[in-house]
């Protein structure tokens, strides 16, 4: 009589364990504790359950459903809310899922490479931000640096409040810029820092679109050029290796040292940050879903040998981007390449000024760019300037007048013509009713010119009104005028608010980089 119960009772236990488990829902990083959701956008919430499994999620009044596809694949949409927090949001299926800390703000990605990471603990003018935790208003979000051949669910990151620890580690550009944003428009902010050191823009932007130029096909060139001499290296580095391990057993025999171990070819391709994409797949491509506001971007001294493909290389990459997130005009803000290196008093080639003026022309010719000037903050022995606090107001002003209709000053001198008045060429300004000023004082620096013969030499200039006046008395009839145009130039062109001309040069004659792909 015991014993039927017991077999009707293990082959229960038997059917459930053939059963597929049920699977709680899962969210992806960026949806947790302490996130910053922007405000005046629809809030995108998404995830993975059990396939046709019914989500519910239940935020500020508002409750939404949806139903997971094949893949177990679900997204809600909410409508957009105001700012304010903090906020709970509950996610319910098979399980029940509830955030705490969530604010509605203002959300910006800070990416780039190493001059967008470059932490708060290793820049100027942070020791006070730092021991005071920053500001509990900004939240802060770092992306996972890995890149990846494929594109990746998740940006593989945290949500974290301002604090000691965590404002010390993350970019600093990014804080100073949320911090000035947030005083002036008292609201949250969140920031999503993306930025990986040493990385070209073409790892930044996603293949599809690089394919569709065939400018760009120098830069998969050399990447198969890579991956063609990593494997090329990886057999005779297999046989070093059995040769090692042999060397090892021997030397264990005879109780002799170990010999050191041969190094293996770096990076494998999968990791290597220079694959056209990598980075666009693992550290952009995760993003989409969420709502921002805007990108600050910090980068380009890794494609600086290359100016003229960057004319069209970086616009490719906004509207890569813009494609990302579905916004055709999403404010994309950005750094000109810092002065670096030694300064060179005579006038040279300078791919860094070529850089510089690709960066100027994507600010000229795409809508809903804005561009600022770092020429005055770097410095010569090291491509990592400390002064990140100038440059993230700088950002931050462009911001606040462009993209939040502020009524601040976010430009410098901007060249608008030339008139050559005898042997003399007057220069006009875009953003000269700011006025124009010598930094510092004493004679105005960084002009250089050139007659027809298109060989410069150091000019000299004066402001008269809103214009500057450029001469040399070894050129008799003047043709070009350039302006700061150098790896590291002296100059000292500003307006009255304190903002340094933009680097320029009235010719259009071939550069250095012209024909470098």
């Amino acid at each position: 009589m015991m014993y039927k119960p017991r077999l009707v009772v293990s082959l229960a236990f038997g059917l459930l364990a053939a059963l597929p488990a049920r699977s709680e829902i899962r969210l992806p990083s960026l949806i947790a504790d302490h996130m910053i959701l922007q405000e005046g956008e629809k809030v995108c919430i998404w995830g993975q359950s059990d396939p046709e499994e019914r989500v519910t999620v239940r935020f500020r009044g508002q409750m939404r459903s949806a139903t997971a596809d094949d893949n177990g694949h679900w997204r809600v949409e909410l409508d957009p809310t105001t700012p304010g927090g903090p906020f709970e949001m509950t996610i319910a299926g098979t399980n029940v899922i509830q955030l705490r800390d969530i604010y509605v703000g203002q959300v910006w990605v800070c990416a780039g490479q190493s001059n967008m990471w470059w932490p708060m603990k290793w820049s100027d003018r942070t020791a006070s931000e730092i021991a005071q935790g920053g500001s509990p208003r900004i939240h802060l979000y770092r992306v996972r640096r890995c890149p990846s051949p494929s594109p990746l669910p998740d940006a593989g990151g945290k949500w974290v409040d301002c604090n000691p620890n965590t404002v010390a580690e993350f970019s600093a550009v990014g804080y100073f810029f949320g911090r000035e944003l947030q005083q002036s428009l008292g609201g949250p902010i969140g920031l999503i820092e993306s930025a990986y050191g040493a990385t070209p823009a073409e790892s930044w932007t996603d293949v599809a679109w690089l394919k569709k130029d065939p400018d760009f096909k120098a830069i998969f060139d050399r990447w198969r050029r890579t991956v063609d001499d990593y494997c090329r290296a990886w057999p005779g580095y297999v046989k070093r290796y059995q040769a090692w391990k042999q060397a090892c057993d021997a030397a264990k025999r005879s109780n002799r040292p170990i010999p050191p171990k041969p190094a293996a070819p770096q990076p494998h391709p999968s990791v290597n940050p220079y694959q056209p994409g990598g980075l666009y797949n693992s550290m952009v491509y995760p993003l989409a879903n969420y709502r921002i506001k805007g990108v600050i971007w910090y980068q380009g001294e890794q494609n600086a040998d290359r100016g003229y493909q960057y004319r069209k290389l970086f616009p490719t990459l906004i509207r890569c981007w813009r494609n990302t997130w579905k916004m055709n005009d999403l404010p994309f803000l950005f750094v000109q390449l810092a002065n670096y290196m030694k300064p060179n008093p005579q006038p040279v080639p300078s791919r860094w000024a070529e850089l510089r003026e690709a960066q100027l022309l994507t600010a000229e010719k795409v809508p809903d760019t804005g561009l600022v000037v770092a020429v005055d903050v770097g410095a010569a022995d090291t491509i990592h300037p400390r002064d990140k606090w100038d440059v993230g107001r700088r950002l931050a002003l462009v911001a606040l007048s462009e993209v939040y209709g502020k009524k601040v000053v976010c430009y410098g001198p901007l060249y608008d013509a030339m008139a050559v008045e005898n042997a003399r060429i007057r220069i006009r300004f875009k953003y000269s009713q700011y006025g124009l000023v010598t930094r510092g004082g004493g004679e105005l620096k960084g002009f250089i010119v050139a007659g027809s013969d298109r060989k410069f030499v150091p000019a000299r200039a004066t402001i008269d009104g809103d214009t500057v006046v450029v001469w040399s008395d070894a050129v008799r009839n003047p043709v070009a005028v350039r302006y700061a145009w150098a790896d590291n130039p002296v100059c000292n062109l500003y307006n009255r608010a304190g903002l340094p001309a933009v680097p320029f040069r009235t010719d259009d004659w071939p550069g250095v980089t012209a024909g470098v792909r």
